[in-house]
């Protein structure tokens, strides 16, 4: 049987696979922003009561597996983790290019994981070694 969750006059199972990208597509994720973004993002998740299931930060963009309950619409889960994480980013890490704030894109890739749930999951496991083989198929 399937574990779904509850609240008090629902149980629901809601998982979404969310991808973001940073302003311009640029590789700001890497080093110590990127351990600090997986820290910011855990942390976020636990504030809203957010089942970070799986998730991955590559220097150009984001993938993540979020599970949360249905009081919470898609657009207001991402908007508040991608306004937040931001905001904490650039206090730490402050952008050398006037000041500017914006860090993400104001689009963002979500679809929602069903019965696919483990291969989604593999999916964003294997990005690093997608992209290394996309890479050296690129250069025979």
């Amino acid at each position: 049987m399937r574990d779904y969750k509850s609240l008090a006059h629902v149980r629901w199972e809601c998982k979404f696979h969310i991808v973001w990208v940073p302003k311009y597509r640029r590789k700001k994720l890497y080093g110590k922003v990127r351990r600090r973004f997986g820290e910011i993002t855990r942390d976020l998740c636990r504030q809203k009561g957010v089942e970070l299931i799986e998730g991955h930060a590559k220097s150009d963009h984001v993938h993540l597996c979020l599970s949360f309950p249905p009081k919470y619409s898609i657009a207001y889960v991402v908007g508040f983790l991608k306004g937040k994480s931001a905001i904490r980013l650039h206090r730490e890490f402050p952008s050398k290019e006037r000041g500017s704030k914006h860090f993400w894109i104001r689009g963002y890739f979500v679809s929602t994981v069903g019965l696919d749930e483990k291969k989604v999951r593999e999916y964003i496991r294997d990005q690093e070694k997608a992209d290394k083989q996309q890479m050296e198929f690129d250069f025979e």
